[in-house]
């Protein structure tokens, strides 16, 4: 039997969310957006730096910023810095994930991928976890088309909510890395859990209703979306969440 069209939908990041910081991509793509940014600004490397996190600071990504005022190409771009990560080496299939994943009834929820990144990386980051065949579908920010959209932005939220078939914010779930991405979803009227690094400190403006440091934790805060016979995995103990 096809699962209902309007179902929940349940949002997930991908970078950093899907996979854990400490995985080090992170620490890659910074270093090839710095290495961009002497190449063809033709900054000094401090410089570089600098700009690099002012544009991330007001537009969510760098390349926003680089858009705006050096009409760079952004297919360009891409293919110098996300299509140049090394995730072959970083990104391995994920057992535990597959399983979180494979355990949530989707009779009940409908599971999106939602990020800030072109969709190239978008599907190369989930073919390498082992979990392309888990989403129904991915709203990314389109590079070949103008102006960029990207999270925090209302407009990249409504668009999620467009592709995803949304018809009340109050049926939206998500889990992201970003405060920031947090803040803005939580003030939408979507649901929000917060993912955070086992080092990470307590932010200090809370910016959802719920915060993981493994998203197995997804397990005791939404148990209602979870299949009867999906047996538990370990997680801190959390607070359920009403029915939807």
């Amino acid at each position: 039997m096809a699962p209902p069209q309007h179902r929940p939908v349940f949002f997930f990041d991908i970078d950093n969310c899907l996979y854990p910081h400490s995985a080090g991509v992170q620490d890659h793509m910074q270093r090839l957006i710095d290495e961009y940014f002497v190449r063809h600004l033709e900054l000094s490397p401090e410089d570089a730096r600098q700009l690099h996190a002012r544009y991330y600071k007001d537009y969510g990504l760098a390349i926003s910023g680089l858009v705006k005022y050096h009409k760079i190409n952004p297919l360009a771009y891409n293919r110098e810095v996300d299509d140049a990560l090394p995730l072959d080496e970083i990104i391995k299939p994920d057992p535990q994930l597959h399983r979180l994943l494979s355990d949530i009834d989707r009779s009940k929820v409908k599971l999106w991928l939602f990020t800030n990144a072109y969709i190239t990386h978008a599907r190369r980051v989930i073919k390498l976890l082992g979990v392309e065949d888990m989403f129904e579908g991915v709203t990314y920010c389109d590079y070949s088309k103008e102006p960029l959209l990207a999270k925090p932005h209302v407009e990249m939220f409504e668009k999620a909510e467009r592709d995803a078939g949304v018809m009340d914010v109050h049926d939206c779930l998500f889990v992201d890395d970003s405060s920031l991405n947090c803040q803005h979803a939580t003030a939408r009227g979507w649901t929000v859990i917060h993912k955070l690094e086992e080092e990470d400190p307590e932010p200090e403006v809370r910016g959802s209703r719920y915060q993981i440091r493994d998203l197995q934790e997804i397990r005791q805060i939404f148990p209602e979306l979870f299949a009867s016979d999906a047996s538990p995995r370990s997680g801190t103990q959390g607070e359920g969440h009403p029915q939807l």
